[in-house]
């Protein structure tokens, strides 16, 4: 079948018709797309009927996404990888491991879901991502970039136990690829043999281009299922040369190693024990059947390079610049101004006040540098990189290195700053023990996505950082009430020398309110009373202290009691003194955090009390012990019971408990 493929050396190059701005009140008439309703309805259709699908489901999806939000650019790109994918391989039988997940819409589409495409990532509507729970055709739950490999290699390994014979399909884009996880995965891939298909999406994000026209020829060959390893396709090449051709050959064969590393893009992968074939146009359906099916046969690891464009047929999401990263995934948009629909409230958000005040510090103190995981835009440091090139470090999507890197700059005297989103964290969860806490290097670790995030849900919901920071010696955590407090605890951070500070902070913005000083610091470990009372104690951290005191405001007009609210700030160290002199005074003591219950700031409080023998009613109100589903913020917390009538509602009920 593969060598069927026509013009194969044109697909290092890919080309990709100019399109043009949907027009949002001229949405194309579909053909194709209202009969197809399953995977096998693909079987069905001819090349010509595919090729038209994929743009009625690129127009369908351009249309639906503006006004649901998501993960445009990734899913416009892999299109016709999907169709593809759905065309060849027998779902759900055969099993496709998303990783991310963010690029499965055209996959769910396919799977029976396209009605419901108007509650994408909406609370009680479908995900974002892959989920299991939600599809059969969901093999496996996604999230976080780099484990697809990993699961796929056990699903393998699994059905080879078992003596099945169905495949299983990995797609992975080539900036997860340079997760750790990903590449210990190969490495085992390649030791264990197991018959595997790796997608390798490349959207020309991270992976190099191919080295010149030579290498078109040699991939050309290596697509011809006769000339699949290195020996074979040199040993063609040289042979055939009239008269001097067998000396040739000979005389090559001790250099012929070392030359395929200059001229053979995927010899990495073959030297770990995968075959590998590419790199294929990813939006030729005429050329990626074919490869797929001849994929299918193979019964070793094989890994697919596919090329597409990010974005493809919405102009302002194919943008390679970094003004097009934005379209990776956002909220609603307009499809005829190519702009996303700004919402009413205009503040900064905490990420934006931190790349901004980051700069600041950065000017008066050259030690100032920041690192992050593949997030500049998302952690509001692309002014901070364009201002300090030589001080910012984008490491791609490898948080543990992120980490590591923070470290030694820190040994290095240098004051590093690590945004890294709190959900990506704690995957380098052994690397801020072993690397930073241990050594008490003065990392600065700053948590963005802290708490609740809204539509991506589960897999990305900030709710464990207290939780498994607060029982690692030497570091130091905060959390601000509001964005003066932020920047005065930034400004603590850049001070601190004596060992790792985190602070964690929320999506969007806080109490909206200016930030008037620059300059001021906190002492470590020292807590707010913001007021004071004796029937009832209120312990609050970061994004719980304002709705703390509205909460108090209303209990003592309500139940006509004294509340005293103390801001924490410091989820470690605790001001011992304070906490302990207002619990004392006080009947009872309420903690509020934005974070899991189990192991968090209010079971530290509720240990410091039973460490000093004080023994009163307690009430630990957070994120409940479950995985909290998508939806907009304020459904959320109504759900869980975060909002302030359900707070007030379960203490006036537990008050009355324990009279």
């Amino acid at each position: 079948m593969i060598s069927e493929i026509k013009n194969i050396d044109n697909q290092v190059s890919i080309k990709t018709k100019e399109s043009n701005l949907v027009k949002l009140n001229v949405k194309k008439s579909h053909q194709v797309l209202p009969n197809v309703n399953t995977s096998h309805d693909i079987k069905k259709l001819s090349l010509e009927q595919l090729n038209l699908l994929s743009e009625e489901i690129r127009d369908f999806l351009i249309h639906s996404i503006s006004q649901t939000g998501g993960h445009l650019g990734p899913n416009l790109g892999t299109v016709e990888i999907i169709l593809a994918l759905h065309k060849v391989f027998d779902l759900p039988r055969d099993e496709i491991i998303f990783d991310v997940g963010h690029q499965c819409y055209v996959h769910k589409i396919l799977t029976g879901r396209k009605s419901q495409f108007n509650t994408l990532r909406k609370y009680k509507g479908i995900s974002g991502f892959t989920k299991r729970s939600e599809s059969i055709f969901d093999s496996f739950t996604a999230g976080h970039g780099g484990p697809s490999i990993s699961c796929a290699l056990g699903k393998a390994i699994a059905r080879d136990m078992k003596g099945a014979n169905n495949h299983i399909v990995a797609l992975i884009g080539d900036g997860a690829l340079a997760e750790g996880m990903a590449l210990e995965a190969l490495n085992h891939l390649g030791h264990s043999q197991h018959p595997l298909i790796i997608i390798l999406n490349d959207n020309e994000m991270s992976i190099a281009p191919n080295v010149g026209g030579y290498s078109k020829y040699l991939n050309r060959l290596r697509n011809e299922p006769h000339f699949r390893s290195s020996k074979d396709y040199f040993k063609h090449l040289v042979k055939d040369i009239p008269t001097y051709g067998e000396k040739l050959y000979h005389m090559m064969s001790k250099v012929k190693d070392s030359f395929k590393y200059l001229v053979t893009p995927g010899v990495i992968f073959e030297e770990l024990g995968i075959r590998y074939v590419g790199p294929v146009d990813g939006h030729d359906l005429s050329a990626l059947i074919p490869v797929l099916e001849e994929a299918k046969r193979t019964n070793k690891p094989i890994i697919v390079h596919v090329q597409t464009k990010k974005g493809k047929g919405f102009i302002p999401a194919e943008d390679t610049s970094p003004k097009g990263a934005i379209w990776h995934g956002g909220g609603p948009f307009d499809i005829n101004k190519g702009c996303f629909i700004k919402a009413s409230d205009d503040s900064p958000s905490y990420s934006k006040i931190f790349g901004q005040h980051l700069s600041r510090m950065a000017k008066e103190d050259p030690k100032v540098c920041a690192v992050t995981a593949a997030m500049p835009d998302g952690t509001g440091l692309v002014s901070f990189a364009q201002e300090f090139p030589d001080r910012f470090f984008d490491v791609s999507m490898a948080e543990q290195h992120a980490v590591g890197i923070g470290s030694g700059l820190a040994a290095s005297n240098l004051k590093p700053f690590v945004a890294i989103y709190s959900t990506f964290i704690q995957r380098a969860y052994d690397q801020i023990m072993h690397d930073c806490c241990l050594q008490n290097l003065p990392v600065r670790f700053c948590m963005d996505r802290a708490g609740l995030v809204g539509a991506d849900g589960p897999t990305h919901h900030g709710v464990f950082d207290i939780s498994f920071l607060r029982g690692l010696p030497n570091i130091i955590s905060m959390a601000p009430k509001d964005e003066q407090e932020f920047v005065t605890m930034l400004n603590t951070m850049k001070n601190h020398q004596a060992g790792p500070i985190s602070i964690r902070y929320p999506r969007g913005s806080g109490t909206k309110e200016p930030v008037l000083n620059f300059d001021q610091t906190i002492k470590i470990g020292k807590a707010e009373l913001l007021s004071e009372g004796d029937d009832l104690t209120i312990i609050a951290i970061g994004s719980m202290v304002i709705p703390a005191q509205r909460i108090a405001k209303i209990l003592e007009q309500k139940l006509s009691i004294k509340i005293s609210v103390i801001n924490s700030r410091f989820i470690k160290p605790l001001d011992e003194k304070l906490i302990l002199s207002q619990s004392k005074k006080s009947k009872c003591v309420i903690t509020l955090e934005e974070g899991t219950i189990r192991g968090g700031f209010g079971s530290g409080i509720l240990e410091l009390l039973s460490e000093n023998n004080l023994f009163i009613p307690s009430l630990k109100i957070g994120i409940p012990d479950e995985f909290i589903v998508q939806g907009s913020i304020d459904v959320l917390f109504k759900e869980i019971g975060l909002d302030d009538d359900s707070i007030c509602s379960k203490v006036t009920s537990w008050l009355k408990e324990i009279k």
